[in-house]
C-alpha cells in the first residue's frame, strides 16, 4: 500500500530507507467510498492525505446550494484543506473524494513532527506548496480574460485528467461555465 507514497518521496528526494521507513510509518491506510466527504465545512482539518488510489476534491458551495470545484488531486499527489490544516481554524470548504479511493492519512501533529525533525521531508512539503502555488496561479492568471473555450482549452493541457475522470457538473463549476456549455465545447473538440 505504501509503494506509491514511497516512489514519490524517492521521486523528490535523495533520501536513506531508514528515513524512508520513518515517514512511511507515520500514515495510516484509508480507505473511502465514492463521494465520501473527509473535512465538512467549518471543521477543523486534523489530516493531510496522500492519494493512492482514487480522487479527492475541494469544494465549497455557494447560498443558492451549487458547488464550486476548487481543486482535484489524483493518484500519488497530497490533499487537505490547507489553510485549516495550517492555522487550525474552521475550514471554508469540504473534502471530498469523488472516487472510491485509497489513501494514506498523517495527523497533523505527525506531519508537522516530520517536517521538523526529517529534511527531507521538509524539502517535499516545501515542494509540495510550491506545486500548488503554480497551478492555482497558472489557473487564476489563465482564466482572466478567458472565454469558456479558452478554459476548455486550458484544462486539456494542464490539467487533462479532469475531463477523463470528473464529472461535467464538478469540471464546469472549476472552471466557472455551465455544464451544458462544457458538453458543447467537449462535442465540438
Amino acid at each position: 500500500m505504501y509503494s506509491l507514497l514511497e516512489k514519490f518521496i524517492l521521486s523528490k528526494s535523495d533520501i536513506s530507507p531508514e528515513k524512508l521507513e520513518k515517514i512511511t510509518s507515520f500514515f495510516i491506510p484509508v480507505t473511502t467510498n465514492r463521494n465520501e466527504i473527509l473535512l465538512q465545512y467549518d471543521q477543523v482539518c486534523k489530516y493531510y492525505y496522500f492519494i493512492n488510489k482514487g480522487c479527492i476534491r475541494l469544494f465549497t458551495t455557494t447560498k443558492d446550494g451549487a458547488d464550486i470545484s476548487r481543486y482535484f488531486a489524483f493518484e500519488g499527489n497530497f490533499a487537505t484543506a490547507l489553510p485549516s490544516f495550517i492555522d487550525q481554524k474552521p475550514a471554508q470548504e469540504y473534502l471530498q473524494t469523488i472516487e472510491k479511493s485509497e489513501l494514506l492519512c498523517i495527523t497533523r501533529r505527525d506531519f508537522y513532527y516530520l517536517v521538523k525533525t526529517v529534511p527531507e521531508f521538509a524539502k517535499i512539503y516545501t515542494e509540495i506548496l510550491e506545486l500548488g502555488f503554480i497551478i492555482a496561479q497558472k489557473r487564476i492568471y489563465g482564466f482572466q480574460g478567458f472565454d469558456a473555450l479558452d478554459k476548455v482549452k486550458w484544462l486539456i493541457e494542464y490539467q487533462p485528467q479532469l475531463l477523463l475522470r470528473v464529472s461535467n457538473k464538478m469540471v464546469a463549476s472549476y472552471l466557472g461555465i455551465s455544464p451544458s456549455t462544457l458538453s458543447r465545447i467537449k462535442s465540438k473538440l
